[in-house]
C-alpha cells in the first residue's frame, strides 16, 4: 500500500477520500474479512446461501416471470416499491385478453384461485402522488373491489423529504426478486430496445414512453428467507402489524427461468435512514466506498445518476495512481423529468469536471447506450460489476439520498479466496458484465470478451473497438455547460439531501474497527 500524501490511502485497501489519513485494510490472521468487500454489520447486513440466483436485464421477462409466481403463490405475497400501477400488463406478448394480464386481475386472481393466500402491496406514500400525475384513480378501486386477503398500504414512515426506494416482491418466503425495476408503468422493455414499442405505452394512453433499460434479481432459499425478514421489518413499520415467516412452502422456482448460478452466498446491503427511533444505516454507501478502493482493472456501473460527491472523490483519486483501474459508468442522457435534470444533471456535470480533472491516464469514460435511430434509451439499472470479484444489483442510486436518507436494498455476489467453484462464479460475474455491454453494443456477450483479451484486458480499449457511428452503440456522454444556476444547485445540493448527521463520524467509526487489527507502520 502507499499514500499519494494527500491524506487518501491508496489500492489495494479501503480508501474514504477526506481531509485526514485513513484506515489501511487488508487481510490479517486477525481478521480474514479485511480483503473482501462484503462484510456483515459492515457494508452489508447478512450474507445468506440462494439455492438459485437470477438475473433480469429490462422488464420484459421479469414481470411474465413475477406474473408466474404470483398466480402460484400458496400462502404470502409481500411486494414493496417505490411505485404500483395496478393498470400495467405483465405479459403483453402472451396471448389472451388483456385485460386478465393486468397486475390487479393478477394479484385478484391469484388470491381467489389460493384460499389460503394473503397478499400485501406497501407503497411509499409521495409515490402515490406521481400516479395520481399519471392519472391512477383505479389505485382506489384496487382496495375496493378485492377479497380481504389483498391489501394495499401507502408507507408514511420515513423522514421529511425521503422515500421508500426499495423494489422487493417476496413470494412464500421461498423467493425473493429485488433489485431496481418496480412494479408500475414505463418500466416495461425488451433488451432489443426498439425505438417504437406499442407495449410501452402508459395504461390508458397510445403514447410509447421510450426505451428504458432496468435489471433485477431473483433468489430462492436462505437469501428469500432473510429479504423476507427485510419485507416484514418494512410492513410492521408501516402497519404495526409483525407476520411470521412463512415455513415449509418448497419448490417454488418458477419454470423456464435458467439461474445464473447455483448454491451461491448473497449479500444484502441496506440503506436506512435515521427516522423514527431507528438507527442509521448506510451499509450501500460503505460498500460503495470499498468497492471503489478494492478495484484492481476494472470498475463498470450503470447507474440512474452519478451525483455523490464523496463516491467520486474516491473514484477520483484511484484514477490519479499509475496503475489504478479503468471506470465505465452509463448514465441515461438526461433525468427523468425537467426537475430531475435540474438537480441531478447539475450535480454530474461539477462531479465530472471532478474526476475528468483527475483522470490523468485516460482511465475513465462515460457512455448513453442509444437505439437504432440513435434515440437515448433511459437508464434506470443500478448495477456494479468489480473486476470478475463482485457483482451488485440493487435499487440504489449513485446519489446523495441512497446513501442516508431513503430506504434501499442491494444484493451483492463477491469471488473471494474461499468461494467454493471460485472459477466458474468468477466467469458468471464477468459474464454479467459482458452481456450488459453486449445489448449496448449490440454484439454477443463472447465478442466483448473476445474484444477486451484484444485489448490487453483494457475495457474501454474493448468497447472503443466495438463502438458504431450509426445504429444502435453506446455514445459519449457529453457533458452540458452548467450555467450560474446549476453551479447553485450542484453546490447546495438543494434537490438531493442526505439527511444523515453525523455520517462522516459514523464512516471513520466503521472503518476504524478494522483499523485496530490493521495497524499502520
Amino acid at each position: 500500500m502507499h499514500s499519494d500524501g494527500s491524506g487518501t490511502t491508496t489500492s489495494p485497501g479501503i480508501r474514504i477520500p477526506g481531509p485526514r489519513s485513513e484506515p489501511e485494510v487488508g487481510p490479517t490472521p486477525e481478521d480474514p474479512t479485511g480483503d473482501r468487500l462484503l462484510v456483515p454489520d459492515e457494508t452489508c447486513w447478512r450474507i445468506e446461501r440462494a439455492d438459485r440466483y437470477a438475473v433480469f436485464v429490462d422488464a420484459a421477462d421479469y414481470f411474465a416471470t413475477l406474473k408466474q409466481a404470483l398466480l402460484g403463490a400458496r400462502r404470502r405475497v409481500l411486494l414493496i416499491g417505490w411505485d404500483f400501477d395496478p393498470r400495467i400488463r405483465m405479459d403483453p406478448r402472451a396471448g389472451g385478453r388483456g385485460r386478465d394480464d393486468r397486475l390487479g386481475r393478477v394479484l385478484e386472481a391469484a388470491v381467489r384461485r389460493n384460499p389460503e393466500l394473503e397478499i400485501g402491496v406497501l407503497v411509499w406514500d409521495l409515490g402515490m402522488v406521481y400516479g395520481l400525475g399519471r392519472g391512477l384513480a383505479p389505485i382506489v378501486l384496487l382496495g375496493r373491489r378485492t377479497p380481504d386477503r389483498l391489501t394495499f398500504t401507502v408507507d408514511t414512515h420515513h423522514p421529511v423529504g425521503g422515500a421508500h426506494h426499495q423494489k422487493i416482491v417476496v413470494i412464500d418466503d421461498c423467493l425473493a426478486f429485488a433489485g431496481g425495476i418496480d412494479v408500475t408503468a414505463d418500466r416495461w422493455d425488451t433488451p432489443e430496445h426498439p425505438d417504437s414499442s406499442r407495449p410501452r405505452a402508459r395504461p390508458g394512453s397510445h403514447r410509447d414512453m421510450g426505451p428504458w433499460h432496468d435489471v433485477t434479481s431473483l433468489v430462492s432459499g436462505p437469501a428469500a428467507r432473510a429479504i423476507g425478514d427485510l419485507a416484514r421489518e418494512r410492513w410492521a413499520s408501516a402497519k404495526g402489524e409483525h407476520l411470521e415467516p412463512v415455513e415449509g412452502v418448497e419448490p417454488c422456482w418458477p419454470e423456464g427461468v435458467e439461474p445464473l448460478l447455483t448454491d451461491v452466498e448473497v449479500a444484502i446491503s441496506r440503506t436506512r435512514p435515521e427516522h423514527g427511533g431507528e438507527s442509521l444505516v448506510h451499509e450501500i454507501e460503505l460498500l460503495w466506498l470499498a468497492v471503489v478502493a478494492g478495484a484492481r482493472r476494472t470498475l463498470y456501473v450503470e447507474t440512474q445518476y452519478f451525483a455523490n460527491r464523496r463516491v467520486a472523490e474516491a473514484i477520483a483519486a484511484r484514477l490519479q495512481e499509475p496503475d489504478g483501474p479503468e471506470v465505465v459508468v452509463l448514465n441515461p442522457h438526461e433525468a427523468w423529468g425537467w426537475l430531475e435534470e435540474k438537480a441531478m444533471g447539475s450535480a454530474r456535470a461539477a462531479l465530472l469536471d471532478l474526476v475528468q480533472e483527475a483522470d490523468r491516464y485516460d482511465r475513465f469514460r462515460m457512455y448513453v447506450p442509444v437505439t437504432a435511430s440513435r434515440r437515448p434509451i433511459y437508464v434506470h439499472a443500478k448495477v456494479t460489476v468489480v473486476d470478475d470479484r463482485l457483482l451488485r444489483i440493487g435499487s440504489s442510486n449513485l446519489n446523495n439520498r441512497s446513501m442516508g436518507l431513503d430506504t434501499e436494498c442491494d444484493l451483492g455476489i463477491e469471488v473471494h479466496e474461499a468461494s467454493p467453484d471460485r472459477e466458474a462464479l468468477a466467469a458468471a460475474v464477468l459474464g454479467m458484465r459482458d452481456r450488459l455491454l453486449g445489448e449496448h453494443l449490440d454484439v454477443a456477450p463472447a465478442d466483448v470478451a473476445a474484444a477486451v483479451e484484444r485489448a490487453g484486458g483494457s475495457l474501454i480499449g474493448a468497447i472503443e473497438e466495438l463502438r458504431r457511428p450509426t445504429g444502435r452503440s453506446l455514445v459519449p456522454f457529453q457533458r452540458p455547460d452548467l450555467g450560474p444556476a446549476g453551479r447553485v444547485l450542484a453546490d447546495t445540493q438543494l434537490l438531493d439531501a442526505e439527511r444523515t448527521p453525523n455520517r462522516w463520524q459514523r464512516i471513520r467509526s466503521t472503518f476504524g474497527r478494522r483499523r485496530r487489527h490493521h495497524p499502520l507502520g
